[in-house]
């Protein structure tokens, strides 16, 4: 059998295409091989820092102050503030309300605060729950408005 000269060159064109037709071969894109990440870090535990602001000194003031609602017990304006002295905060610095009313019955909430720096953490349980914020010094040099009772223990 005898292949005409032109059947030859459409043959070899016919081998040639039969290689670009369905029998491409993609190319492997690189991809990014990352390392699987770390979890991230906890956050650092909140620390006292008496040569701080009232701002640097509040999440510290939050932590103790939780601490001790989670444990129960006695929470009047005493338990709060031998619980700031006792972590180290100068009681010489703090304030509190009265936790009795005016016919002695239990107050519906108590504010505590620390002089600091120029400024005042203030906290508030009762109620309410427990609150806190920071503030700057009344002009009568307390942090708390209105009567608070004398730290005489």
């Amino acid at each position: 059998m005898r292949i005409a000269p032109a059947g030859l060159v459409a043959l070899a064109v016919a081998f040639a295409l039969t290689g670009c037709i369905g029998g491409v071969t993609p190319t492997p894109t690189p991809t990014s091989s990352s390392a699987p990440s770390a979890s991230p870090a906890p956050p650092p535990t909140p620390e006292i820092h008496l040569d701080g602001s009232a701002t640097s000194n509040k999440a510290y003031f939050d932590l103790v102050n939780q601490q001790l609602i989670a444990a129960g017990g006695a929470l009047d304006g005493r338990s709060f503030i031998d619980n700031l002295v006792a972590v180290g905060y100068p009681k010489s610095e703090m304030e509190v309300t009265s936790d009795r009313t005016a016919i002695n019955g239990p107050a519906d909430n108590i504010s505590f605060s620390i002089k600091i720096n120029g400024g005042c953490l203030i906290g508030q349980y009762g109620n309410i729950g427990y609150d806190s914020t920071t503030g700057a010094i009344l002009e009568t040099g307390h942090c708390l408005i209105g009567a608070t009772r004398t730290i005489d223990w």
